[in-house]
């Protein structure tokens, strides 16, 4: 697991009546029709209409694209080292197919050894897109990057029901959709199914300690002018389980690291009016509690501000992106040696590089 930070700045002056919040509810139990109980802590219909709502203001969207556009770039350049061509790749909870807007950029390993290197665009025969949201999908039906790569956009019912048969698809792909399902045991069940054996799925979503800033500061801000506290952004998987998860589903040769994104916003008002135009806003079930009052959002700007602020008077807000690799069990694939049968001690290795 390798861990790495980067950073991001996004300044444009904002207002502080532009955002509105919603509250969090407790998590909630309930019975599928098979009998199963699942653990449902999320209200997808009011994700749908976030992103519906949020991709309505095409210039907004478009701005706020910048956190989803870079996990995309980091997403596929993780095909750099997979020398393999797909012929059907799908792009699962494809958003505003930035996936397929990072497949098309030039090749950022290109081969020094040839002339040209053409972008990971053409490893791909054809990427089918789904999203549930139809407004989301499309916003970008009209941009060039389009014509660069054979595309195919389809709206589904929910990402948590994978409308493909099984085995249909050489790859998949899933870029900043997964911390919105409830049953994630389940969808990736589902993606291992409808892969080929030996081939790859490949993932990013945010987990951790995702916005942690926002979520300290607003706790002590509710906790002096309400007296409590309640949750106002949503639980995230922790990237200790997401390689459990990926070998429940059934995938081997796992691979799992973090990014750590800090982005620079010039105050809290504009990190939630971007979360906002994302799509990204609070989704928990039964959010009774209504909006944050003013006054606790001022209070939760300065308590930001004095345990976080930016010596520029900018605050940072961190996305810890998890990326996963995993590939779905093949007859030739690799396998990793018994237990016990290695005859090097790494500890002799590692004295030997001292």
């Amino acid at each position: 697991m390798s861990w790495g930070k980067s950073s991001l700045t996004r300044l444009a002056p904002r207002s502080s009546n532009q955002f509105v919040a919603e509250a969090a509810a407790p998590r909630r139990f309930y019975a599928v029709a098979s009998g199963a109980t699942r653990f449902q802590v999320f209200n997808r219909r009011a994700k749908w209409l976030q992103k519906e709502r949020a991709a309505s203001n095409l210039e907004e969207s478009r701005i706020a694209d910048y956190l989803k556009d870079e996990a995309a770039i980091r997403l596929t350049e993780r095909l750099l080292d997979i020398r393999r061509h797909f012929p059907r790749a799908l792009d699962l909870g494809a958003n505003s197919c930035n996936v397929a807007k990072a497949l098309v950029r030039e090749n950022p390993d290109p081969d020094p050894d040839v002339t040209e290197s053409p972008p990971l665009s053409t490893r791909i025969g054809e990427l089918i897109a789904t999203d549930s949201s139809e407004a989301r999908l499309y916003r970008d039906a009209d941009q060039e990057f389009n014509d660069k790569i054979s595309l195919t956009r389809q709206v589904v019912d929910d990402e948590e029901t994978i409308p493909f048969e099984p085995e249909s698809f050489d790859l998949v792909l899933s870029s900043l959709s997964l911390h919105w399902i409830n049953d994630l045991p389940g969808v990736l069940s589902q993606i291992n199914s409808i892969l080929k054996p030996d081939c790859p799925f490949i993932g990013a979503m945010l987990g951790g300690d995702t916005l942690y800033e926002l979520r300290t500061s607003l706790q002590l801000a509710e906790q002096e002018r309400r007296g409590g506290m309640s949750p106002h952004v949503s639980p995230l998987a922790d990237v200790r389980d997401v390689g459990g998860l990926l070998q429940k589903a059934g995938f081997k040769m796992l691979t799992v690291d973090v990014d750590d994104i800090i982005v620079d916003y010039p105050d809290t008002f504009a990190l939630m009016q971007d979360l906002q135009a994302m799509g990204e806003s609070n989704a928990i079930l039964n959010r009774e509690m209504g909006p944050i009052q003013r006054d606790v959002l001022l209070a939760n700007d300065a308590i930001y501000r004095s345990l976080h602020g930016n010596p520029d008077g900018s605050i940072p807000a961190t996305f810890r992106i998890i990326y996963m690799i995993g590939w779905r069990e093949g007859e030739d694939q690799p396998q990793p040696l018994a237990r016990g049968s290695g005859q090097t001690n790494l500890k002799d290795i590692l004295e030997k590089k001292e």
